[in-house]
């Protein structure tokens, strides 16, 4: 058995939920990305009371360390580094990209097993963060940060078709003309979390508590508003 402590708050809804062997027992939601900070240990302190389980009792804390947010990644991070240093517990950390195709699995009827997952998240303008997974979740296009244009995917859209989602998709959606380009909108699933912290659990795929830091994919902007250009 596996009690786990699950954390996201890389994306715009953020949401913490106990899991036992991958299956939520109880979930908590903040819809308001600049409030992710204060959401998450009162969050936590209420699922206790909702549950009756004592975080001293979880056997690990798993969390999305990116990409996404920078403030969220940093908050959700720190809260799940935290939490283990002070019960000695092991740290799970998991692609946000990865969580999001795991999610669009739980949300397929298809059974084209060939259909590939393209999750993206907005990064400004006509950048987003996006990798492309094979169902089973193994790895088709690795992990990275993309500006958009009319060529995109195109050698991976010749064969195969492409299921695209996440808010990134939105503007990719408004420039794609290619006939094997699928678009749907997929919400981040708490299952979809829950079950990938347990493979990582039951594989003891296990991050440094010391060096663990935010999967970025690219550099903080910070802009100057003082600045005269």
């Amino acid at each position: 058995m596996s009690l786990i402590l699950n954390i996201d708050t890389a994306s715009e809804k953020a949401h913490v939920c106990f899991a036992n062997d991958g299956k939520v027992i109880s979930v908590l939601y903040s819809n308001l990305q600049k409030e992710h900070a204060s959401f998450v240990q009162t969050a936590i302190q209420q699922l206790e009371k909702n549950t009756g389980i004592v975080l001293s009792k979880i056997d690990a804390v798993a969390v999305t360390a990116g990409p996404g947010s920078y403030t969220g990644l940093r908050v959700g991070m720190a809260s799940a580094k935290g939490i283990c240093y002070a019960l000695q517990k092991p740290l799970i950390a998991i692609n946000t990209l990865e969580m999001m195709a795991a999610s669009a699995i739980l949300s397929l009827k298809e059974t084209d097993n060939d259909l590939l997952l393209c999750p993206m998240m907005d990064a400004r303008r006509m950048e987003v963060f996006t990798a492309i997974y094979k169902q089973s979740l193994q790895i088709v296009l690795e992990p990275c940060a993309m500006i958009l244009d009319e060529m995109s995917f195109k050698n991976e859209l010749l064969e195969k078709e492409i299921l695209f989602f996440g808010n990134g998709s939105l503007k990719w959606e408004k420039i794609c003309i290619n006939k094997n380009a699928r678009f749907r909108q997929i919400e981040n699933e708490p299952a979809a979390l829950s079950n990938l912290s347990y493979r990582y659990f039951l594989k003891n795929n296990f991050a440094s508590l010391a060096y663990s830091e935010p999967f970025y994919l690219k550099e903080f902007q910070f802009v100057n508003p003082d600045k005269k250009y």
